[in-house]
């Protein structure tokens, strides 16, 4: 199959540049349409009772969403600016699709008690589409930005949705020219050329293209998330360049021993091909755990994300042959190992030593693992306010200067309880005494809502406990219950029911894969305990930095009492994903050394030391390239950011150079085992490509 692929890459290596260039003018023209749909809408799971009661309030509530002005840094009394206000909510209230919007000075509660800072909540028109929302929300926030005072911010509501896109698009910008050169330095000091440097980056940069293509064709069909840019972005370029680092250093190796350009590219593409297609297969597989949790926001990254690896794999098995059989022959062979000397020492010392001090090693690292790993039951997820934006985004100004001024709990989204027609009194009255201030309002038809403020953070614990409150006295009342706390306590509810099933669905697909590429049932097991060591570890130390707040502020961030609730599942499936990758690239040369010497345990030192040095040149670079997407300073991103670095850090150098060849020492020719019935099965339906000059007969049975 794939040398087939191969020959028609080589054939007309012209005709698939050509295509894969425009694709790249599609990707980069019409896939950056993408940042203007982008949505902050991420704790909406369809189908919960949260979900149920805001489509209820969209179509009967004639208030719409709000946004809030904050005027602060000299006194608010002054004539002069007590005029300027007057004005900016008069013309305010001018502005088509706004409904209302207070007088500060009228309004209790709108003006500090320093006299230093007011607040202006604007409210909106209900049933406004997205064009005309965003005109009103353009219009009304530049009018009160024109208010002349030392700070003037505006932001809450749809309004912080498109100022996270817009940080999100800035982001990446600056993400791309910070990994891109320091990716390419890299790679020159791997290669010692520049054409061979240059081929991965023309990898990764189709990668970031087909990230853009595949965002903007979601984003007719469902939201995206404003952190999909990011994610997506930083996977597609790393993968982008492990694949095609893979596959570069493979073809030289096959330079050595042919001078035939074309034969060298087919050799590469039916050895190193292989690895790139299974380890393609393997992370798409792991998110597709994604596509089981109903939350529109988790099955859209999983869809995006296994479509961006999919690119980057045809791209490293279409577009890079093509480009090899055009400039390759340019492209030095590998240095030949002098007389008596191991092909990648280093690696192989290693690979020895941990298969001879197999025990030892296994009782240093585990324990090590288990206990970065020791955070993570006490971990907690909450949806997340302005508080996760850099300090200088305007958003994060007003919140930051909302807390300065005003009393606690100021400004902090309420729990929201629909009373829809049929709620008797009594019950809606004992709703209001959970909460002083309660206010209700009447809507058509005869339902009501209740706005309940609660004490603390709109989504912390003294929030969702109140919705859990709500929920035990409304009892068989038609009542709903929906707002910031409400949702998060339905995507907690959601992830704790659908989380067993992604887990059974991304390991049982990794299994029937990891099998498919060994013929092992043994390998497949160890392979995920060892994976799920370094995942554990890795979410630990976020969990202990961001949420617990250790050395945060090296990062430019706070611990804010818990992780934002994106971070865990995309870290987890992304993570898992990539350690596939690795594990593959190594288990591929021991497969290969064991076809050819039939020696278990020298294939496990023989693999390591051929694969050694691409696993780690793979995970630094996807190191740097997740490290450039945590200069933004955005929480969320950060949180992402780190674990994934950490991850693949640990599992190139613990998991992959320890781990790996002491467990292999330890199951000896066991690993390779599978029971008769499923080694047939491999033997018939098994996907095999023929390795150059080793005949099938020479491969080893299981045992």
């Amino acid at each position: 199959m794939l040398t087939a692929l191969a020959r028609t890459a080589t054939r007309r290596p012209l005709t698939v540049m050509l295509l894969w260039g425009l694709f790249l003018l599609l990707g980069f023209g019409l896939g950056t349409g993408v940042f203007a749909r982008l949505s902050d809408n991420v704790p909406e799971v369809p189908g919960t009772e949260s979900e149920s009661a805001a489509r209820y309030l969209e179509e009967m509530d004639p208030a719409g969403s709000s946004v809030t002005g904050v005027v602060a840094g000299t006194p608010v009394a002054d004539a002069g600016l007590r005029a300027e206000v007057e004005r900016a909510v008069a013309d305010v209230r001018e502005v088509a699709g706004v409904a209302a919007v207070p007088d500060p000075y009228a309004t209790p509660g709108m003006i500090a008690e320093d006299g230093h800072a007011l607040i202006v909540p604007v409210t909106l028109e209900g049933g406004l589409d997205d064009d005309a929302e965003e005109r009103t929300l353009d219009a009304a926030a530049e009018r009160i930005r024109e208010i002349d005072a030392p700070d003037v911010h505006v932001s809450g509501g749809p309004l912080l949705g498109l100022q996270m896109g817009e940080r999100a698009q800035q982001d990446v910008k600056n993400a791309e020219l910070i990994s891109l050169p320091v990716v390419l330095a890299l790679l020159l000091v791997v290669f010692g050329g520049l054409r061979s440097a240059l081929l991965p980056l023309v990898v990764a940069v189709s990668g970031i293209a087909g990230a853009f293509l595949a965002l903007f064709l979601f984003s007719e069909v469902t939201d995206i998330s404003v952190y999909a840019i990011q994610v997506t972005t930083m996977l597609g370029l790393g993968l982008a360049v492990d694949y095609a680092l893979l596959m570069l250093v493979r073809f030289r190796e096959e330079r050595r021993t042919t001078e035939d350009v074309v034969e060298a590219v087919h050799r590469t593409v039916a050895a190193a091909g292989r690895t790139v297609l299974f380890s393609g297969l393997t992370v798409a597989v792991s998110l597709t755990g994604l596509l089981v949790f109903p939350s529109v926001f988790l099955r859209s990254m999983g869809l995006a994300v296994a479509a961006v690896v999919v690119i980057d794999m045809l791209a490293a098995l279409t577009l890079l042959p093509a480009l090899l059989v055009r400039f390759g022959g340019r492209i030095p062979p590998a240095k030949t190992p002098r007389n008596g000397e191991e092909e990648g020492r280093f690696f192989a010392r290693v690979a020895r030593f941990a298969a001879r001090r197999k025990v030892a090693v296994l009782a240093v690292t585990v324990p090590v693992l288990l206990v970065l790993a020791l955070p993570v039951p006490g971990m907690r997820i909450a949806v997340g306010d302005a508080r996760q934006l850099p300090a200088d985004s305007e958003a994060r100004q007003l919140q930051d200067t909302v807390a300065a001024h005003f009393p606690p709990g100021t400004g902090v989204s309420p729990v929201v309880v629909v009373a829809r027609p049929g709620t008797d009194d009594a019950t809606a009255d004992r709703i209001r005494a959970l909460g002083p201030g309660a206010t209700t309002r009447e809507l058509p038809g005869g339902g009501a809502v209740i706005e309940i403020r609660p004490p603390g953070e709109a989504d912390g614990a003294e929030a969702t406990a109140l919705v859990e409150r709500v929920r035990e006295v409304r009892g068989d009342a038609p009542v709903e219950v929906t707002g910031t706390a409400a949702r998060l306590v339905d995507f907690r509810e959601m992830l704790a029911e659908r989380a067993p099933w992604a887990a059974l669905t991304v390991l049982a697909g990794i299994v029937v894969l990891l099998f498919a590429f060994t013929g092992s049932v043994l390998l497949p097991l160890r392979t995920v305990v060892t994976t799920l060591l370094s995942l554990a570890a890795a979410l630990g130390v976020v969990v202990w930095v961001f949420q617990d707040g250790h050395l945060a502020g090296l990062l430019g961030a706070e611990g804010l009492g818990a992780l934002s609730l994106t971070a865990p599942p995309l870290i987890v499936a992304i993570a898992f994903g990539l350690a596939m990758d690795y594990e593959l690239f190594i288990l591929a040369r021991m497969r290969e050394a064991r076809m050819r010497s039939g020696d278990d345990q020298e294939a496990v030192v023989t693999g390591l030391s051929r694969s050694g040095r691409v696993v780690t040149c793979a995970a630094l670079l996807l190191a740097v390239v997740f490290a450039a997407f945590m200069t933004g300073g955005f929480s969320p991103i950060l949180q992402i950011g780190l674990g994934l670095t950490l991850a693949v850090l640990i599992d190139a150098t613990v998991v992959r150079m320890l781990l790996v060849p002491a467990t292999m020492a330890l199951l000896g020719r066991h690993a390779w085992w599978a029971p008769r019935p499923l080694r047939r099965a491999h033997e018939r339906f098994g996907v095999r490509e023929e390795q150059p000059g080793l005949p099938r007969e020479k491969v080893p049975s299981g045992v």
